[in-house]
């Protein structure tokens, strides 16, 4: 599409429509299979998806391998110099920073009954 002074906004906006979604006589050619072929395959993943990412972040093991990060940066804080009430102050704010970081990965929605609706809780 070529622009000219006498093109109005109305009249590009309609072209690129056109051009865009193969509009024929005002009816659109949108790809209706297709998409619902894609929505399918996403509501048939994303629940499992979802649950696997709960696993990780709310397992026995990820609150381990959160405990001994938290503890290594306390223990680098002392160990460079930093008093022990700031080390530990500083060891609460990073725990708080991963505790927000993971909550808002997984909706809460979700995390109330720690499953996506219609499957089996881990």
């Amino acid at each position: 599409m070529v622009l000219t002074r006498r093109n109005n906004a109305y009249t590009v906006v309609k072209t690129r429509a056109k051009e865009r979604f193969g509009l024929n006589n005002g009816t659109p050619n949108i790809p209706t299979k297709e998409i619902g072929e894609l929505l399918e395959v996403v509501s048939a993943k994303v629940p499992g998806f979802l649950n696997d990412l709960l696993g990780i972040l709310y397992s026995a093991e990820a609150g381990a391998r959160v405990g001994k990060a938290v503890g290594a940066f306390y223990s680098e804080l002392t160990r460079s110099g930093i008093p022990a009430n700031e080390a530990l102050q500083m060891s609460k704010d990073y725990m708080n920073y991963v505790k927000s970081v993971a909550s808002e990965l997984v909706p809460k929605s979700i995390t109330q009954d720690n499953s996506v609706r219609g499957l089996p809780r881990h």
